[in-house]
């Protein structure tokens, strides 16, 4: 949609309060948007705008026709703008940018409750507080709950008619006092609900109610001159303060309030909202959220969107939001507080300073992705000079034989991309056409199946080929690549341990790396994981082979049936000597059959 067409429509926009749509030809809403005055809103899309950002451009450029709904109040354009977003999310609005999940807190929906960490709030029944950005402060809490008030940890249904029939017993949890054994009836269900109603509180940073709960008790327990009690209340009583004294303490007046702050990053693409959240004059939670502006949209419209999305993720009711700038809410009802000065000015300054600190972060987060990138790249170019290579050694294999005395000949293949281990792409190989102690015949035959399997699969072929062994295992390895025609297409060395020479083929003067080199120290790693992967599979398959007996080779018979045999007769040549009868009574008839045939036939 250009400026032409704009005119040609304008005159019949109203300047009214409403909600505007951009529409793609595939009828697809592009932009939702909102306007105290339609006519003059959408005029400020056209005409001669040098500063109209790209994004914005792609928008109109994209667009075919405006679409409007008029309504009475600049209010109820604004909670149709929020409806319509929420059902439509049109590409171009500003979207909440996807972050790493964090977990509530959830009280199950059960007979005697219990505490669970939960990373999603799926179950409806259940009651959960979060989320938490802080894993600390989550445990934190969890350790307050559990030394207040001790609840249980199994998952026993504890139904009323369940703990009548005496259908559990108590557990260590009870008798190390971390649970007072409801399962048994030492606990009523009453009391029970008590303790869960005043977790609620301190999840909720209600923490005034929790101490009159607990002192309450203390008084009651030394009227009744149960002094012991009265004790362990006050210890507890005493923890809870130490918590709250911990917790950051804004000011006793200040009693529950949401704060919002807004920054946005160098490109301006991204605005990082932060969220403070204070109940009884302490933060009880922290926030920042990351959003994606996709085309112009003003500050005030970005952090209206946040705060309503922020607020219904953490549940707030707080009845007073403190912003930097004014906004319009939805919720009308919300006192909408803008200090100069003051406690409150404090607050917005302290989360003016969350924010920049995360932007900080996320910038030097990404600043130490790219160093360990030119990293990497600084050591592979170093290992590509040094071994005179014409691309980047990204994919490495290295090949090593492993036998003993050439019983159980194997060979062991590991890949190293982008200078690590990559575990998942490791092979070994039973080594299959040779016979007694022949490392170099070993090693053709498994480089000739190593690669004749990847050029078949169409496989990426390594960059590097390292095989362990010096002059003879290199030639052995390239009879195979040859005869595959794979000779110019990787670079293939060989490594001699002794003085960690490097060979290349046909040549017969070794190269010496440097002992400094980081190249020499991927070889030497690559080297050395090839040898502990070879041993390590050369010691599995000799201890399976110490362990075969002449019950492998009846067909039909498992592992399992195996045991319980040896088990039952002791040895091989009592399960030989056993009549059918005997079999039977002990494996049953289909077993039996298979054994007696199996021995009859090969006597």
């Amino acid at each position: 949609m250009n400026d032409k067409d704009f005119k040609e429509i304008s005159s019949q926009i109203p300047e009214l309060p409403g909600v505007y749509r951009y529409i793609a030809s595939d009828q697809e809403i592009l932009y939702i948007g909102k306007a105290k005055n339609l006519k003059k809103r959408l005029q400020s899309y056209f005409g001669d705008k040098k500063d109209i950002k790209k994004k914005t451009k792609m928008m109109l450029k994209a667009s075919v026709r405006i679409e409007y709904t008029i309504v009475d109040t600049e209010q109820d354009a604004l909670l149709l703008e929020a409806t319509l977003i929420r059902k439509h999310q049109p590409r171009y609005n500003v979207a909440l940018k996807h972050s790493r999940p964090y977990p509530y807190i959830c009280i199950k929906n059960e007979n005697f409750p219990r505490l669970e960490v939960s990373y999603k709030a799926i179950d409806p029944k259940a009651t959960y507080f979060g989320p938490y950005p802080s894993k600390n402060r989550m445990y934190t809490l969890f350790g307050i709950i559990k030394e207040l008030f001790q609840l249980r940890t199994c998952d026993y249904k504890l139904s009323d008619e369940n703990i009548e029939k005496n259908k559990f017993k108590v557990c260590l949890e009870y008798h190390i006092k971390n649970c007072k054994a409801p399962c048994v009836g030492l606990e009523s269900k009453i009391e029970y609900q008590e303790k869960i109603d005043q977790i609620k509180n301190i999840l909720k940073g209600q923490l005034s109610q929790v101490r009159k709960f607990i002192k309450d008790k203390m008084l009651q327990a030394a009227e009744t001159l149960d002094f012991e009690k009265a004790g362990e209340l006050k210890q507890k009583l005493q923890a809870l303060e130490n918590y709250q004294s911990k917790s950051t303490v804004v000011h006793a007046k200040i009693k529950d309030v949401d704060v919002f702050s807004i920054a946005f990053s160098e490109e301006n693409d991204i605005a990082y909202v932060n969220y403070l959240k204070i109940v009884e004059g302490a933060i009880i939670n922290a926030y920042t959220q990351e959003i994606l502006v996709k085309i112009d949209e003003s500050k005030e419209d970005i952090l209206s969107f946040a705060i309503e999305n922020i607020r219904e993720k953490f549940h707030s009711i707080s009845q007073e939001i403190i912003v930097p700038f004014p906004i319009e809410m939805i919720h009308q009802n919300i006192l909408i507080c803008i200090p100069q000065s003051g406690d409150k000015k404090k607050l917005l300054d302290l989360s003016n300073k969350n924010v920049t600190y995360f932007i900080d972060q996320i910038k030097k987060e990404k600043e130490a992705r790219e160093n360990k990138i030119t990293g990497l790249n600084t050591i592979l170019e170093i290992m590509k000079r040094d071994l005179r290579m014409d691309v980047l050694p990204k994919h490495i294999e290295c090949f090593d034989n492993s036998n003993l005395l050439g019983n159980q000949p194997v060979s062991s293949c590991v890949v190293f991309k982008n200078g690590k281990p990559s575990k998942k792409d490791y092979r070994h190989f039973h080594v299959k056409t040779v016979e007694g102690p022949n490392d170099f015949a070993s090693m053709e035959e498994i480089v000739m199946r190593r690669y004749s399997r990847l050029l078949n699969e169409k496989a990426d072929l390594p960059d590097l080929v390292i095989i362990d062994g010096g002059k003879g295992q290199l030639s052995a390895a390239m009879k195979s690549i040859q005869k595959l025609d794979l000779e110019n297409k990787m670079t293939v060395v060989g490594i001699a341990k002794r003085l960690e020479e490097i060979f290349y083929p046909n040549d017969s003067i070794p190269l010496l790396i440097s002992k400094k080199s980081p190249s020499l120290r991927i070889i030497q790693q690559a080297r050395d994981e090839a040898h502990r992967f070879a041993l390590q599979f050369h010691r599995d398959t000799r201890s399976k082979k110490f362990t075969e007996s002449i019950l492998d080779h009846i067909k039909g018979i498992g592992e399992k049936t195996k045991m319980k045999l040896l088990q039952e007769f002791k040895s091989i040549q009592n399960i030989k000597e056993a009549s059918y009868q005997v079999l039977e009574e002990k494996t049953g008839k289909k077993t039996a059959l298979l054994i007696r045939n199996y021995f009859d036939s090969n006597d």
